[in-house]
């Protein structure tokens, strides 16, 4: 048992000894993507590093899939099943504010949300299944461009990585702030929703603030259309059913005496139920023109179904719920109460094949490592980094036998 006063007490005699032994590489590997950030489809940086470990671990691989994505197949020296394995590789547009020696070093750019730490948990189950063999059949590493946007994985599907060999089934995890170190969350059905985006603009008639009779006021009308939105879950979703429609943008007007001809808003549609999915966009319209009707506005809508709900497989949710209770300390630290209204294109995947993506618990409050996900001072515990390749390489052990 490992602790400390500035840590959490985690067994670690849990992790098999050669893991053990991966953790200062991994902290390593992890930092040196930390300093070197890239954003969606130009990790290039990235992949050649990712290359280049493989590459000394003489693991057979492909580079150049959909853009930047590596591909990584280790052969079992039995057959069997295949079983891929995803992690995304991509920072955000943020200025980190850590004061910490691994602080990006690319300005403007950031992995604020732990991708580094996905991407070093997955090359540290490479290099040991490089050197551990002994599983049937085939594992399929899968390195993601992109997730935060415009979206990675479709692009990696349609390039063909769950073909040749075919991918029986797929596991990812996601570092997760919302949870303490040494806790996974993982459930079957839905752990993550469906994000949708959408921008309008209402088209009115602008004129003098003094004489509204002359115009269409697109501040009122927009103002409309926002608390009527917000209806929509309120009172067409059944309330069994999970949904959020979000305005975060509103901007029209440009003094305080003229009647705005024209206000822009943007927001974000999400829910967990996939049926919900044209039932929802089409309330969004539905909602937006009938107040342009009653007002005399016009608008125009865009409308983007960028990533459907993350639905976990059964079976796989349950293979992993089951190596989640060797890994962590005691059955509590196994959270199925873990939904979030986040999004992820991990959804791609499972819908392609069975699968399972789940929560490794990252946040270390003594430390100060639980600030929140896409925040400029988000990092997290790094002894979750061995804890991350343990979990993968028991999945391995017990879906490839």
């Amino acid at each position: 048992m490992l602790s400390t006063p500035s840590s959490p007490a985690i067994d670690l005699s849990r992790i098999r000894p050669e893991i053990q032994a991966l953790q200062a590489s991994l902290v390593e590997w992890r930092r040196r993507l930390h300093q070197r950030p890239e954003l969606g489809f130009k990790e290039q940086q990235t992949a050649e590093f990712i290359a280049q470990k493989l590459r000394e671990w003489g693991v057979e691989h492909q580079i150049g899939v959909a853009q930047t994505g590596v591909v990584a197949i280790l052969q079992g020296n039995r057959p069997g099943p295949v079983l891929g394995i995803r992690a995304d590789m991509d920072a955000l547009p943020v200025q980190e504010e850590n004061v910490v020696p691994y602080r990006s070093q690319h300005d403007g750019v950031m992995h604020a949300c732990g991708h580094d730490g996905h991407t070093a948990i997955a090359l540290g189950t490479a290099g040991y299944l490089a050197q551990h063999r002994d599983f049937a059949g085939t594992v399929k590493l899968i390195f993601q461009p992109a997730e935060e946007g415009p979206g990675g994985a479709k692009p990696m599907i349609e390039a063909g990585v769950l073909e040749n060999p075919a991918v029986d089934a797929i596991i990812g995890l996601h570092l997760w702030n919302n949870l303490p170190l040494g806790t996974v969350g993982v459930r079957s059905g839905p752990l993550m929703a469906a994000v949708e985006l959408f921008r309008c603009k209402i088209l009115g008639k602008g004129g003098h603030g003094a004489m509204p009779h002359q115009t269409v006021d697109a501040v009122v009308v927009s103002a409309q259309v926002v608390n009527a939105l917000q209806a929509i879950v309120a009172r067409n979703m059944n309330p069994l059913d999970a949904a959020v429609v979000t305005v975060g943008e509103l901007h029209a007007g440009s003094a305080h005496n003229v009647i705005a001809g024209a206000a822009q808003m943007s927001g974000t549609v999400r829910y967990f139920n996939p049926a919900l999915a044209d039932v929802l966009s089409q309330r969004v319209e539905q909602v937006i023109a009938g107040i342009c009707q009653t007002h005399g506005a016009t608008y125009e809508l865009d409308y983007w179904h960028l990533y459907p709900p993350v639905l976990n497989d059964q079976r796989i949710a349950e293979l992993v719920q089951s190596v989640a209770q060797t890994v962590v300390e005691t059955p509590a630290g196994v959270v199925p109460e873990c939904q979030t209204m986040g999004g992820e294109d991990m959804a791609f995947f499972l819908q392609a094949v069975p699968g399972c993506y789940f929560f490794l618990g990252s946040a270390n409050p003594q430390r100060g490592l639980a600030y929140p996900h896409h925040h400029p001072q988000f990092d997290f515990d790094e002894a979750a980094l061995g804890m991350g390749v343990e979990m993968f390489v028991r999945c391995v052990e017990q879906f490839c036998r």
